[in-house]
């Protein structure tokens, strides 16, 4: 679960920050903590950011400039701002803070100069707490359901067609060099060097199953034999067959 504004502001590395405003919206989650000194960083935001700056480039700005910078944060999704007040500012600016209360937008001071480097890496720490490992890419649920709706020899025949009707030694070689083309985005040199065999094998392969396939280079046609391929291999698994039957 991502952590509230407010859950980050109790780590230690914020001690001593100071909310201005926004109260209301310190339970708001916090996706990701950014440091930026830009005054068009709004265009760059996704929603849910905290942005952390020195306001350098801020206070040469007007106060007109400073309040729609503030409101082109609010607008934009941010989730607040922290300004360090020692480089930029000593003191926030009147609009600014007038525009951030006017939000009700979270604008929290370092009356101190701290560690931009440690408030980001701590509070990524906690933003990534809990979340585990980052599970591997799976085409199973897409597998799932085509077998479920009893799609799956249909999409197999559409997608590898004439490869499914070779006999057993040439189709397992084919079915293995589109394999590595898909795997490596068509690098010949290294599916030659994956298959252990000479460069110019691979040209002979690929004019095969051009051949009997069309063409190869559009993205969605790739996907759509990348997933034909793991269905191929699935349904074999399962239920043990080495050649996907002919229609009746």
């Amino acid at each position: 679960m991502l952590p509230t504004l407010s859950e980050l502001l109790t780590l230690p590395a914020f001690a001593g920050a100071e909310v201005l405003s926004g109260h209301a919206r310190l339970s708001q989650p916090v996706t990701w903590v950014h440091v930026s000194e830009v005054l068009d960083a709004a265009r760059f935001l996704t929603g849910g950011e905290l942005l952390v700056s020195t306001g350098s480039l801020l206070a040469q700005a007007s106060a007109q400039a400073q309040a729609d910078y503030l409101r082109s944060l609010a607008e934009g999704g941010a989730q607040g701002l922290v300004l360090e007040l020692v480089q930029g500012f000593r003191v926030v600016p009147g609009e600014l803070l007038g525009a951030a209360r006017l939000y009700e937008f979270p604008l929290i001071v370092f009356a101190a100069e701290v560690s931009f480097a440690t408030l980001t890496r701590v509070a990524h720490a906690r933003i990534l707490q809990g979340r585990g490992e980052a599970q591997e890419p799976s085409l199973a649920p897409l597998l799932d359901a085509l077998a479920e709706t009893g799609r799956s020899l249909d999409f197999l025949r559409a997608q590898l067609g004439p490869l499914l009707g070779l006999p057993t030694r040439p189709r397992t070689v084919l079915m293995g060099t589109l394999d590595a083309l898909l795997q490596t985005n068509f690098n010949m040199a290294e599916s030659a060097r994956r298959l252990g065999v000479r460069r110019q094998t691979m040209y002979y392969r690929i004019e095969q199953l051009r051949a009997m396939l069309g063409d190869l280079n559009d993205p969605k046609r790739q996907l759509g034999l990348h997933l034909a391929l793991e269905l191929s291999r699935s349904e074999a698994a399962e239920v043990g067959f080495s050649r996907v039957p002919d229609k009746a």
